[in-house]
């Protein structure tokens, strides 16, 4: 299993990036909904009501799938993945369930685990990776910018997120 290490300022405690493991459903379903919950986007037609936040590890078996968690102190802060959506295009990926929790956020956490993800979706030879998103996520979609992701006029293949208004893709 590969693992990624980084060391929190200030706290001086390691930051383990690791692969999904089962029993990351639960804490990771809560804290997703609560991030939902949080800017005011728990609504349908989001992952706040897709079935499959409740079973991320299971949906991460998939073939050419991924998802990275971030721990700290055997403390869940967040993860993101990169799953193959029905509809997209040839070689391109989604990222999906891009999640941190409050105290977590501006720490570089974030960063490295899509970094990581991008990583990832590359050496699954994919030549693409989408996201959606939402404006009530801007630090997020700022960030996506920042590493080459640019906005589309309109949603590709399909996650069954219509409530999404944002969607970006970024070349690999």
């Amino acid at each position: 299993m590969a693992t990624h290490r980084l060391f929190r300022q200030f706290y001086f405690m390691p930051v383990i990036l690791r692969q999904i493991e089962k029993k990351d459903n639960a804490p990771l379903a809560e804290l997703i909904r609560k991030v939902f919950r949080e800017f005011n986007i728990d609504k349908p037609g989001t992952v706040y009501d897709d079935p499959t936040t409740d079973a991320l590890f299971e949906l991460f078996q998939t073939e050419k799938s991924s998802y990275w968690v971030a721990e700290e102190n055997g403390k869940l802060l967040g993860g993101c993945g990169i799953f193959p959506t029905n509809g997209l295009p040839e070689g391109c990926a989604e990222l999906v369930k891009f999640y941190l929790a409050a105290d977590s956020r501006g720490e570089g956490i974030g960063k490295l685990l899509l970094q990581v993800s991008i990583n990832t979706a590359r050496s699954l030879d994919y030549t693409q990776l989408y996201l959606e998103s939402f404006p009530e996520l801007q630090r997020a979609v700022g960030m996506y910018s920042s590493l080459g992701f640019n906005l589309l006029d309109k949603p590709l293949g399909n996650s069954g997120h219509h409530a999404c208004t944002i969607w970006m893709l970024k070349e690999l």
